[in-house]
């Protein structure tokens, strides 16, 4: 299932789905830079990748601009509703996980691809969606992954989603031409008058009208009063590369925290694959993730201590922690995983990292009237205990595990990775860095070598380490033997998601790799 580097020497575009590659690889030759690339590629994934991604979900986003010469995020998540509090689910032990109750956040999609346009994009939003118009408008052909989440989830989609996703009853096979005509008529809506055609004009009219008639809360008021934002990223030093994360209410962060304690280990005295080095990285991250569940949430609701957490001495007190034999004992908590990352590096050195998600697959299973939208499940995360730091309170955003990812080099881009994966991102964040900063891999290898995913999924009673089974036996024997809960997983198995990387070398080459577990490519000039 392995493939090569593709090595390009101008540009390079990676997704999880190779139309959507391809239209930010045309958006590119159209004379667009990398931002309207960008765009081009969120919403292609929007239309060919429905059950990971939506204009009815949320995206991340981490800029590098050449001209300004510094790293900027944008926010694209939505918040809960005005009318949106605990006691609308009064004797329920948690906010459902489908159906419209479970829509509870404002998508912020579509407010984010015209913010990152507009603000540095070349070419008009009509012309980066056209190629998503034209796939939705016309058809493609129904990708393998997109049939397997149909198996999957196909049982959570309410009639009207299950008249566009399951289209006479039947899941559609891979290969079979797939057509959202009703999305193509609200995505032309979208080009035709930006991003207040969604939240202040018809398409916002539509969603709200069928939630008031379907007992959901969102608004018109709602959908009115969102706006995302550009935000300063976080960072950190690590081995003479600056590393940026989106800040809260992403769980960015977390993977910043597993670098600071990494960087008090000498991987040149670490073998990769063997025991020491998967040992390593999961009691960092188990450590980060102790702290991200006690603090992570919306800011504007909760101050969380991040001049602490990332710092060194921190770090340095986090490190002394780790046993080199046992495995330590915390909790997680279950955060779902269906998302689509993706990257692009344009010929003058503009840079975009970002990433996108409904949430479960197919995000709530509700498709709001005639719009062809599919409204993500985001705010089912919400806790609804009292005392829970990320507990649902009105306009709030939820704790969210996106978090787009870009590493700098003397202060321009060295590799742009992210993955699908909630509780798997840092994870397989931290595997990609490791490779490729300390063992050399080029992003193709990076992402191909086996992986691992700790925590609790949904439905698992126990924090368990899944690994690949292409790691060898004898080390899996070892992280047993350690304590940790190994369960053997497949050669190239999805519960590690989706992962994709470019790095930029001295030469200036932009090296792309994708992840064989999907259907994604990399395109490079």
């Amino acid at each position: 299932m392995t493939r090569g580097p593709v090595i390009g020497t101008a540009t390079m575009v990676v997704s999880p789905h190779y139309l959507a590659s391809a239209a930010g690889a045309r958006i590119l030759e159209k004379g667009g830079n990398a931002y309207d690339a960008a765009v081009a590629v969120s919403a292609t994934l929007a239309v060919v990748y429905p059950h990971m991604t939506g204009l009815g979900g949320d995206a991340f986003w981490l800029t590098y601009s050449a001209g300004e010469g510094r790293v900027r995020a944008y926010n694209g998540s939505g918040r809960s509703g005005y009318a949106v509090r605990r006691d609308c689910y009064a004797g329920e032990e948690a906010i459902p996980r489908r159906g419209v109750r479970s829509a509870i956040t404002v998508p912020g999609m579509a407010d984010s691809w015209e913010a990152v346009q507009r603000e540095y994009g070349r070419l008009t939003l009509a012309e980066v969606l056209e190629p998503a118009i034209g796939y939705s408008a016309g058809g493609f052909p129904l990708s393998p992954d997109q049939h397997g989440g149909s198996l999957l989830a196909g049982a959570a989609l309410t009639p009207e989603a299950a008249a566009v996703y399951l289209p006479g009853g039947r899941i559609p096979a891979a290969g079979a031409r797939f057509v959202q005509r009703q999305l193509a008529g609200t995505l032309r809506t979208l080009a035709a008058g930006g991003r207040d055609a969604f939240y202040k004009g018809s398409i916002a009219e539509e969603i709200s009208e069928y939630m008031l008639a379907s007992g959901g809360y969102l608004t018109r008021d709602d959908f009115a009063d969102h706006h995302g934002s550009w935000v300063e990223p976080l960072s950190t030093d690590y081995h003479g590369y600056t590393v940026y994360q989106v800040p809260p209410n992403s769980q960015g962060f977390t993977a910043l925290m597993a670098l600071n304690i990494l960087e008090h280990y000498d991987f040149a005295d670490i073998a990769h694959g063997s025991y020491e080095y998967y040992h390593l990285l999961v009691e960092a991250l188990k450590l980060s993730f102790r702290d991200r569940d006690r603090v992570l949430t919306d800011p504007d609701f909760s101050s969380i201590p991040l001049e602490h957490l990332l710092g060194k001495p921190y770090a340095a007190e986090l490190a002394a922690m780790i046993s080199p034999r046992q495995a330590s004992v915390i909790n997680s908590e279950p955060v779902g995983r269906d998302t689509a990352y993706a990257a692009v590096v344009d010929g003058e050195g503009n840079a975009v990292s970002f990433i996108q998600s409904l949430y479960f697959e197919f995000g709530s299973g509700v498709v709001a009237g005639d719009t062809g939208i599919l409204l993500q499940n985001r705010g089912s995360f919400f806790s609804l205990d009292p005392a829970h730091i990320n507990r649902l309170e009105p306009h709030k955003r939820t704790f969210h595990t996106l978090m787009p990812a870009m590493a700098c080099r003397e202060g321009k881009p060295a590799y742009l990775y992210g993955t699908q994966g909630g509780e798997g991102q840092p994870q397989t964040q931290t595997l990609l860095l490791t490779r490729m900063l300390h063992y050399g891999m080029d992003p193709q290898t990076a992402v191909n070598e086996p992986r691992f995913v700790w925590g609790r999924t949904w439905g698992d009673p126990t924090q368990e380490l899944r690994v690949e089974n292409r790691v060898e036996a004898t080390v899996r024997a070892e992280l047993t033997e350690a304590g940790h809960l190994v369960r053997e997983a497949g050669s190239y198995d999805g519960i590690v998601g989706h992962a994709h990387a470019i790095s930029v070398d001295d030469n200036g080459y932009r090296s792309g790799g994708t992840d064989p577990r999907c259907d994604g490519a990399a395109i490079g000039w």
